[in-house]
C-alpha cells in the first residue's frame, strides 16, 4: 500500500492523551506514560521506538488493558474503529483482545506454554475467541495458519523445545494471526534472533500485511527494521512523545535532539569509515525524573529553559510532531 493510500485509509486505533502510572508501595505514582496520542489506519505500519525503558511495551499493554496490578491508566481513551476501549467492561474486552488487537510478544519461548503442543495452544486461541467447538474445523484452522507462516502442519503436533528460535516466532504470529485481527502489536518480535532469521521474520510480516491488509504497530529499537517496514514513527522517550511523523520525516527532517541521536548512533552503509556516536547517560527512572524535559540532562543542544520548564508538543509542519523548546511551530 502505497504512502498516499495510507493517508487516505479510514482510521482503525486512535489513542488520545493517554498517560498510564505505576503505583510503587510507599511511594509516589511513577508516570510511566504522559499524554501520548497516536492513529493506526488501515494497512498501515506504525513504529515505536526508544531506548529500553522509555515506555514503548507500557503504551502497549495500556492499548491491550494487560498491565501488571500496579499499572493504572489515570487519563485519555483508546477508540477501535469507533468504541473507547477503556470504557468496556472487562469481559467486553476479553472478546476484542485476539479477535480484532492480537499481540506478538517478546520472547517466544517465554511466551508459549512448554508443555502443550504448538498446535493446542493456536487452537485454544480459536476456540475461545471464535467459539468453534468442530475439532475438525479447528485443526484445519491451526493447519492454515502454519502453512501461513512457512512452518510444515504435521509440526503441530510438536512442543516449543521442538521448535527453532525463528519458528518459535512463526508461531507465535501465526497464534496473532488465529482469529483474522484487523490490528496486530509486535513487541520487538525478532529480540534474540540471528540476522538472518530476523530477515525472515521481517519478510513474513510485510508479505503478511499486504496480503492480509493488516494495520501493525511494530516496536523495536532497529531504525533499520523502521525504515524497511514502517509508514510513520513514534518516537518515545522516559514515557513521552519525542516526535511523530512519517518515515520519510523522521530520517530526512527530524526535529527532536533525541531523535537525532539516534539516528547518528545508527551505522550508515554508505559511510563506513565514519565513527558511530553514542548518547551519554541512561533513560531516566520513573521515580526520579528529571525537572523540565526528560531527556535535558543527555542533550547536547539543552538550554536553561529545558531543566525548569516540560516542552509541550508541537506541530512542526502538518503531520509532524515534536516535543522541544528549540523547535518552532
Amino acid at each position: 500500500m502505497q504512502k498516499r493510500q495510507i493517508e487516505r485509509a479510514p482510521v482503525l486505533l486512535e489513542v488520545s492523551h493517554l498517560s498510564t502510572d505505576f503505583l510503587i508501595d510507599g511511594g509516589p505514582p511513577s508516570h510511566a506514560l504522559v499524554d501520548v496520542s497516536f492513529t493506526l489506519r488501515e494497512g498501515e505500519v506504525l513504529g515505536l521506538v526508544g531506548e529500553s525503558g522509555c515506555g514503548k511495551t507500557t503504551l502497549m499493554l495500556s492499548v491491550m488493558r494487560l498491565l501488571p496490578a500496579n499499572g493504572r491508566i489515570t487519563s485519555g481513551a483508546v477508540h477501535f474503529m469507533g468504541n473507547d476501549l477503556l470504557s468496556l467492561g472487562e469481559k467486553e474486552m476479553a472478546a476484542v483482545r485476539w479477535k480484532n488487537i492480537a499481540m506478538i510478544f517478546q520472547g517466544a519461548m517465554n511466551a508459549l506454554n512448554p508443555v502443550r503442543t504448538i498446535g493446542d495452544q493456536i487452537g485454544e486461541a480459536i476456540v475461545q475467541h471464535n467459539y468453534v467447538t468442530d475439532s475438525a474445523l479447528v485443526d484445519k484452522r491451526v493447519a492454515e495458519l502454519l502453512d501461513l507462516v512457512g512452518i510444515a502442519s504435521e509440526r503441530r503436533s510438536q512442543y516449543p523445545h521442538q521448535y527453532s528460535g525463528g519458528m518459535r516466532q512463526r508461531a507465535m504470529i501465526a497464534m496473532a494471526l488465529a482469529c483474522n485481527p484487523q490490528v496486530v502489536i509486535a513487541d520487538e518480535p525478532t529480540t534474540a534472533l540471528d540476522v538472518m532469521i530476523q530477515a525472515q521474520i521481517l519478510e513474513l510480516l510485510e508479505r503478511l500485511r499486504d496480503r492480509l491488509g493488516l494495520s501493525i504497530l511494530f516496536v523495536t529499537h532497529d531504525l533499520g527494521v523502521v525504515a524497511e517496514m514502517c509508514d510513520t514513527v513514534l518516537v518515545m522517550y522516559g514515557g513521552v512523545t519525542a516526535e511523530y511523523a512519517s518515515v520519510d520525516t523522521v530520517f530526512n527532517n527530524p526535529q527532536h535532539p533525541y531523535t537525532r541521536e539516534l539516528l547518528r548512533a545508527f551505522p550508515n552503509l554508505s559511510r563506513l569509515t565514519d565513527q558511530l556516536a553514542s548518547i551519554p547517560g541512561h533513560p531516566p527512572r520513573l521515580d526520579a525524573l528529571p525537572p523540565g524535559c526528560r531527556f535535558a540532562p543527555r542533550c547536547p543542544v539543552a538550554i536553561d529553559r529545558c531543566h525548569v520548564e516540560e516542552p509541550a508538543l508541537r506541530q512542526v509542519e502538518p503531520g509532524h510532531w515534536a516535543s522541544c523548546h528549540l523547535v518552532d511551530g
